[in-house]
């Protein structure tokens, strides 16, 4: 008897020890990792045309990046989509997204359970018995689609959030070229206003050599000069700000080296029907997608809520060993175990919070949906005004502000006009040359602005605007 004893407690360690599903052993605890230990292991490979600096508080000399001569909007909006940590982050949630549609559909693991009694050591009579009981919880048939469905939904808003960073990064890198361009292009600008106010300045030193005219000439010129100088300052500063923003965009330290802008923005084809537009932006725009998915999460939820009012079953084998005598072997038992969803009140209050969430996810969508014809009407028409004061200036501001430098030069020569109204025209030519390019500037940003409210990739034509030396001389 004490051997049959032995024997049913072996057997009763067996079964337990079998029961319990193997694990790797929890990885120690991390020291804390400090952040430039983290940021120093952030390295990324080397894109054409945009070498990447290593993420780290101490930076490796600049002129270790290779940088490829002179940037374009498709290289530069390339290497931001490829290299922006933002989108890292997004793909990230929706890699986590997806992994939970799996996690919602599937089944609750089993469970077993081992029952022994052990053998009396003083009555032959009580034997050793065991019972060894294995169960699986089944939900109401459609439950857990429900619960899958809900989480692709929000797998699939996820999805329309990355997609809105994405056209989001596109708009900011088009518009930090832009303020690239005018800064550079206005350097230019500014150079040739103080060539020439350095000629004007020669001029009037030669007359008043000559005694035609006074030294206040001379100081004239002299201001125009300082005047010129100090927005060389501002122009240099806006130019390092806006390679810093392209620096950034592309995860590069801000003071990386970069090509120059473009000689001319990419002009956009002409703006097609105002609510061919809207009808366009309410279809594609990810954010209409990602929040229509979540319209579809909660009315999954709905579902899921209504379906807690069907019972689930937990069904479950069992070998049993008690109560039988030395003769009679152990005996299979099957059974089932039901939940009574009696509690109403708790169900049907989940089942309101669920049509509640969507109520409010509707509302929200006509919200957005009037947002939008808004934003595309107010881009359009943004767009438009642009447009006309490039037109104005073509025709009309800058050639009356070179006949206006060029009738003053020809009157301070011959004595007519004083060299402060000189001056103060070519100061005039200046600012409207300069203006001029924030006009083009103005329009591409717009152009990318109405692209992004809309919601399609930048689609631009080979057409370009003109460059400034083409009209400005």
């Amino acid at each position: 008897m004490r051997k049959d004893c032995s024997y049913w407690a072996s057997a009763a360690i067996v079964a337990l020890a079998g029961c319990v599903t193997p694990h790797p052993a929890p990885a120690p605890t991390p020291n804390a990792t400090a952040p430039e230990e983290i940021l120093s292991q952030m390295r990324k490979p080397a894109a054409d045309g945009f070498a990447v600096q290593p993420v780290q508080f101490v930076r490796p000399p600049v002129e270790l990046l290779r940088v490829e001569p002179g940037l374009t909007e498709s290289a530069l909006i390339e290497a931001v989509l490829r290299q922006n940590p933002t989108l890292e982050e997004m793909r990230a949630a929706v890699a986590a997204a997806e992994a939970k549609v799996p996690q919602a559909s599937s089944l609750d693991d089993p469970t077993a359970t081992l029952w022994t009694a052990p053998c009396s050591y003083s009555s032959d009579r009580v034997n050793a018995a065991a019972r060894l009981e294995i169960a699986q919880k089944l939900p109401w048939p459609g439950k857990r689609e429900l619960r899958g469905a809900a989480a692709a939904a929000e797998a699939g808003a996820a999805a329309g959030d990355l997609e809105e960073a994405r056209i989001r990064l596109i708009e900011a890198a088009r518009a930090a070229l832009a303020d690239l361009f005018v800064a550079e292009r206005a350097l230019v600008v500014n150079k040739e206003a103080k060539e020439l106010l350095t000629e004007l300045r020669r001029d009037a030193q030669a007359r008043y050599t000559n005694l035609l005219t006074t030294q206040q000439d001379m100081l004239q010129a002299d201001v125009e000069l300082a005047r010129q100088e100090e927005r060389t300052v501002a122009l240099k500063r806006a130019e390092r700000v806006a390679a810093a923003r392209l620096n950034t965009l592309l995860h590069r330290a801000p003071d990386s080296p970069l090509g120059p802008a473009p000689a001319a923005l990419p002009e956009s084809k002409s703006t097609p029907d105002v609510s061919a537009l809207q009808k366009q932006a309410v279809a594609e725009r990810p954010d209409v997608k990602a929040l229509a998915e979540r319209i579809r999460a909660e009315e999954a939820a709905v579902a899921v809520a209504q379906s807690e009012y069907k019972p689930d079953v937990e069904v479950m084998a069992a070998y049993d060993g008690f109560w039988q005598g030395n003769d009679r072997p152990l005996q299979w038992q099957i059974g089932a175990r039901v939940n009574v969803p009696v509690r109403t009140a708790r169900r049907d209050a989940a089942v309101t919070e669920a049509q509640a969430r969507v109520a409010r996810r509707r509302a929200e969508m006509a919200r957005l949906v009037d947002q939008i014809s808004l934003e595309v009407h107010e881009a359009v028409e943004r767009q438009r005004e642009a447009r006309q004061v490039i037109a104005l200036y073509d025709e009309r501001m800058l050639p009356a502000a070179r006949s206006n430098v060029k009738e003053a030069q020809i009157g301070y020569t011959t004595g007519k006009v004083p060299f402060v109204a000189l001056s103060e025209a070519q100061r005039t030519l200046a600012e409207r040359r300069e203006r001029y390019l924030e006009a083009q500037a103005e329009l591409y940003r717009r152009q990318a602005a109405l692209e992004r409210v809309v919601g399609i990739p930048p689609v631009t034509s080979t057409e370009k605007l003109p460059p400034p030396s083409a009209t400005s001389h």
